[in-house]
């Protein structure tokens, strides 16, 4: 625990995070050939991961900034968040959303123009503390619903295969991010060191670390924020948000 208490107060209650020693959930930097990514793997039963939109105000938090102060608020300590979904121009979501068992926007089901309608698309979920990245389709077909949930496309892994329309020699390169779930259930969200191809960042969810399921995030708007590091990024306003986080832990009083 030690470790976590030089986070919690190296932070302050709206000061910038040290960097401190590393504990789990991390992130790391993993390189795949000629491309590095950092990683960051998170069990969910070491801490909540919620999907985020908008404020106890109604305001689209737009940024990590906002979100880790109303996590504080709740008494809540914000180690790990990363964009979370495509959205629209007023950072409405473009698909599926789910906050604390209330759907906020439905699941789109129609292709489309551009990376989210690269069908298969597919949603990542939280039920029950548990994480799943499903086609969504067959998300829907289950009928189970979710505590916490975000749509976005493409798929990257599909039940252990990759995108069908991904190709190794692709001449599109761009800083991407996404989210896989491996079959220990632990949660993979990874943000490119540079830019890379579909087909390559795929790959990397699938044979690197053990995701039969993934799901890309989104391109150019990819940020993250990651307490144990001080990496804060601000390039770009967002709409939903992943988080990882934990109660602040009290202090033994003896």
């Amino acid at each position: 625990m030690t470790g976590i208490f030089a986070l919690i107060f190296g932070l302050g209650l709206f000061g910038a995070p040290q960097a401190v020693a590393q504990f789990p959930p991390g992130c790391e930097t993993v390189q795949e050939n000629a491309e590095a990514y950092t990683v960051c793997r998170i069990n969910p039963v070491d801490a909540a991961i919620r999907v985020h939109l908008a404020g106890p105000d109604g305001g689209v938090y737009g940024g990590f900034d906002g979100l880790r102060r109303q996590l504080w608020a709740e008494r809540r300590v914000l180690l790990i968040a990363m964009n979370g979904g495509m959205y629209h121009a007023d950072r409405q979501p473009v698909g599926y959303h789910v906050e604390h068992g209330v759907e906020i926007k439905s699941a789109v089901t129609v292709g489309g123009y551009g990376n989210f309608h690269l069908l298969p698309n597919g949603i990542f979920s939280m039920r029950d503390g548990k994480a799943a990245v499903t086609e969504t389709k067959a998300y829907l077909a289950a009928g189970k619903g979710a505590d916490f949930a975000t749509q976005s496309g493409p798929m990257l892994v599909i039940n252990g295969k990759l995108h069908p329309r991904f190709l190794p020699d692709s001449d599109s390169y761009k800083i991407r991010n996404g989210v896989g779930v491996d079959k220990d259930g632990a949660v993979y969200l990874v943000i490119s060191r540079q830019p890379v191809q579909f087909y390559a960042f795929a790959k990397l969810f699938r044979d690197r670390l053990g995701c039969a399921n993934a799901l890309y995030l989104d391109g150019t708007v990819s940020s993250l924020f990651d307490a144990a590091s001080n990496r804060r990024d601000r390039l770009f306003p967002m709409g939903p948000i992943l988080s990882v986080s934990i109660p602040i832990p009290q202090r033994d009083a003896r």
